[in-house]
């Protein structure tokens, strides 16, 4: 028998086999996900943007500034005194 007519019947096979058992792979990663603990509390984690770098920053974590009605978020105190001045500059 050739080579060829070897290699032929080989991928004959395969395919075969393939067929036969659905082409099914066992993976790992398909296995269903292990259920959440009931008293873990709920991930609350809300993101504010500074206005002076426009970087967004956690709001439990964010320099807090009463300006007019609203409370503007800051990153640092090095932009909450550039909007400060900026904001002085303006009036």
């Amino acid at each position: 028998m050739s080579p060829i007519k070897l290699v032929v019947i080989a991928i004959i096979l395969y395919i075969g086999y393939r067929l036969l058992t659905g082409g099914k792979k066992k993976n790992k990663a398909h296995r269903p996900a292990a259920p959440l603990e009931e008293d873990s509390p709920p991930v609350v984690d809300i993101l504010v943007e500074d206005p002076v770098c426009h970087k967004l920053v956690p709001k439990k974590q964010a320099i807090r500034l009463q300006h007019k009605e609203n409370i503007v978020y800051f990153c640092s105190e090095a932009c909450c005194n550039r909007f400060v001045s900026k904001e002085g500059e303006k009036e």
